[in-house]
């Protein structure tokens, strides 16, 4: 669950980190099914995150999996933008995040191929990343992928249920087709300029309601300012507000499997974190990420103790 803010955004917010025995909820971590590394004991780790509630979790999740291990991380989650944690992960800043595979295609690393099979995505982005000092761990077979989504009274009343049938009544009927959107995903490739020229067609700026990620779900479930929006495929928001996903029926939205990516640096000197990491990426498939979300995003949950709750559930931690 993106406009490519200026990295001086997640350097500030860089500035604010803390490790983990400021909290007493991550202190409890161990006594689970991860072992300790000798390698880590007294090693910082500095992990970051996006800002959206599933990045939240997932960044908690890696500092209490580190903590565990070992290690003593430090949170520097909540950096504002796509662009930020990523240059603050090349840079060094932070050392390890999970991203999307499908967001390291498309916007990191510029390729146009369209590659459907998530496991031959994830071996590419991987490849190509290495150039960039940047490894790659633990695929989670959960897809948190764009998607349009619709208000149900309007998808009904129009009988909208693909993408296809979303550009139709943009083309014919405009005022019907307005449309929510975040700021990434009105700019991005694998946004709306893409579904635009992939689906042939063109929202008039009228049309178009730039909003805050966030914002997009309740507008589009009231109805008031726009029938259908730009959301997150795993976001619990999704069921919450009764909204429709429309279908991608010509495949235009990439693969967005959560994994860690890592400093090359930092993976070749403590190569056993990958198999921590590798057992809780498995168990964060759809169903999971949508569960984990709907506590942070509906029920207002803080997301360290959804992670928390959801490591000792599986037993990953004590």
């Amino acid at each position: 669950m993106r406009r490519l803010f200026p990295v001086v955004v997640g350097l500030a917010v860089l500035a604010a980190g803390c490790t983990l025995e400021d909290d007493s909820t991550r202190a409890e971590a161990g006594a689970g099914s991860i072992e300790k590394i000798d390698a880590l004991d007294g090693v910082t780790i500095t992990v970051g995150s996006k800002e959206f509630d599933e990045q939240l979790v997932l960044g908690q999740i890696a500092l209490l999996a580190l903590q565990a291990a070992g290690a003593d991380p430090v949170d520097q989650t909540n950096i504002t933008g796509t662009d930020a944690v990523r240059q603050s992960l090349v840079t060094g800043q932070i050392d390890l995040y999970w991203e999307y595979t499908g967001t390291a295609w498309v916007s990191f690393l510029k390729q146009t191929e369209r590659v459907t099979d998530p496991e031959q995505l994830f071996d590419r982005v991987k490849t190509l990343d290495a150039e960039n000092d940047i490894t790659w761990w633990a695929r989670s077979p959960g897809n948190d992928t764009y998607a349009i989504a619709a208000n149900r009274e309007a998808a009904e009343q129009h009988g909208i249920e693909t993408i296809s049938d979303y550009a139709a009544l943009a083309t014919t009927n405009p005022e019907a087709a307005s449309t929510c959107m975040g700021p990434e995903f009105n700019s991005r490739d694998d946004g709306m300029p893409g579904l635009t020229a992939m689906y042939g067609f063109t929202l008039p700026d009228a049309q178009r309601h730039e909003v805050n990620d966030a914002v997009v779900y309740t507008e589009v479930g009231s109805g008031k300012t726009c029938d259908f929006g730009s959301v997150a495929s795993t976001d619990g928001r999704i069921p919450a507000q009764d909204l429709v996903v429309l279908k991608d029926d010509k495949s235009f939205f990439p693969v967005y499997n959560p994994a860690i990516t890592i400093r090359t640096e930092l993976a070749t000197k403590y190569p056993d974190l990958e198999g921590v990491f590798t057992p809780i990426a498995e168990a964060l498939d759809d169903k999971t990420l949508l569960a984990l979300n709907e506590q942070v995003s509906v029920e207002g949950a803080a997301p360290e103790k959804v992670a928390a709750d959801w490591l000792r559930e599986k037993g990953f931690i004590g």
